[in-house]
């Protein structure tokens, strides 16, 4: 006769654990910090506060900019007159200056990006003599500050009679050291040594790789140095100050400020509403930014996420 061994689950005691209920573990509860809570808060104003105000002043005359309290409507907003006036002073030319920063911007920004994905595909994945020294160098160039080169630019495009154009413009913003920089480090991770390899064995030449499979993988990185170039060279304003003397040709930064300029000294052309035309005038500059950023942020993002972990 063959004597059973009551097991683990048949066991009275066994039969109570599992008829007991079983309390979900709480997750853990955040802490929240008063200090940084009010830290953050002030943050946030300190970058929206001046975009209320602009949005705010945009509303206004001349008089009310100076007559109202700065953060609230004055008794008639006038933002769509105002608008109205913008495109309209001085025979349109700020349309012609919107123009001229979206295709500077736009230029710089594909040609710069382009750039920058083959130098940087090629520094990850290629080696030769002095690679090392030449990624320090652009490393180096990174700490260069834009304006020590302006004027030697300058002379440069004197001498090749590139001055008062667009190219005096783009050329120069199509040089992106931190976006060479960037898309080396995105290339590593992104574009395997592996896929690569299996091309050449199919027959493919470098260049098609790069075109074919590389451009393909590194498109979230192009998209970053894309909006980084792009806000750059639509905000630059020291360069085409230098590099334009025809007013058709000024992009919106230089434009704006030879409006306030007039709008100081009362100069040739001065309108009464001129200061806020200015006003105006940088609410819509800025709109364009806002848009792009808005559309490309997941790519943006993508690309400043990728290559920052190594596995």
């Amino acid at each position: 006769m063959t004597t059973v061994t009551p097991t683990a689950s048949t066991t009275p005691a066994a039969k109570r654990v599992d008829a007991e209920p079983r309390v979900p573990r709480r997750s853990p509860t955040r802490r929240r910090s008063t200090p940084l809570t009010i830290a953050m808060l002030a943050v946030l104003a300190y970058f929206l506060l001046p975009l209320f105000w602009l949005l705010i002043a945009s509303t206004k005359s001349t008089q009310d900019l100076f007559n109202s309290f700065g953060l609230w409507f004055s008794h008639a907003p006038q933002l769509l007159s105002n608008v109205k006036a913008t495109f309209t002073q001085d025979d349109g030319v700020f349309g012609r200056w919107l123009l001229n920063t979206v295709l500077y911007a736009g230029a710089s920004a594909l040609g710069a990006a382009l750039l920058a994905a083959a130098a940087g595909y090629g520094f990850a994945k290629y080696r030769f003599r002095g690679h090392g020294a030449a990624f320090n160098l652009v490393l180096g160039a990174i700490m260069i500050p834009t304006t020590a080169l302006a004027i030697p630019t300058y002379l440069l495009f004197a001498k090749a009679g590139l001055v008062n154009t667009p190219w005096a413009v783009i050329l120069p913003s199509l040089i992106s050291p931190f976006g060479l920089y960037l898309m080396r480090i995105y290339a590593e991770d992104a574009v395997p040594d592996s896929l690569i390899e299996a091309a050449r064995m199919d027959g493919a030449g470098e260049f098609r790789i790069f075109c074919t499979i590389g451009l393909r993988l590194l498109a979230p990185g192009l998209v970053t140095v894309i909006l980084f170039t792009l806000v750059a060279t639509w905000n630059n304003y020291f360069l085409p100050l230098i590099m334009l003397n025809d007013p058709n040709l000024y992009p919106i930064t230089v434009g704006l400020s030879s409006w306030a300029a007039q709008a100081q000294n009362g100069g040739a052309g001065a309108s009464s509403d001129m200061l806020a035309l200015v006003v105006t005038g940088s609410l819509i500059s800025i709109i364009p930014l806002v848009l792009a950023f808005l559309l490309l942020q997941r790519y943006w993002q993508s690309g400043l996420a990728t290559g920052s972990v190594k596995q």
